[in-house]
């Protein structure tokens, strides 16, 4: 069973949202990191990058293919991880920690009504 943290909003493209303050932490779901096996890379944004909801944001690279980010929302970006330069395998530990990948600072607050609830995603995942 893939696990899925409650308090967090997720997408259809595998990324999930946590809201703190004027800022939400972005990285990969569980699901996803699980299915793209070992993480060896992890291309980001730069800091200061304005971005649109599903619009490319970088890849992740693993061993056995490399997937596209898309922003969840839109907005700018506040801050990458830069653990992860050194330490990618930081999505495949602990995607929900300290493998998030990128902090927004959201333009558009009427986006998080297209986010989906952790039963959503569920289903999501469930159907392919």
């Amino acid at each position: 069973m893939v696990y899925l943290p409650e308090e967090l909003l997720y997408t259809a493209e595998h990324f999930w949202v946590k809201q703190e303050k004027d800022v939400v932490i972005c990285g990969i779901t569980d699901h996803a990191q699980s299915e793209l096996g070992d993480v060896v890379f992890v291309e980001m944004p730069r800091v200061g990058v304005r971005v649109k909801k599903g619009e490319r944001i970088g890849d992740v690279e693993s061993v056995k293919t490399v997937s596209n980010l898309y922003a969840p929302l839109s907005g700018e970006v506040v801050a990458v991880n830069e653990q992860l330069k050194d330490h990618p395998e930081l999505i495949n530990k602990d995607p929900y920690g300290e493998g998030w990948i990128i902090k927004l600072k959201p333009s558009d607050l009427g986006e998080f009504s297209s986010l989906l609830r952790p039963e959503e995603y569920r289903k999501e995942i469930e159907s392919v």
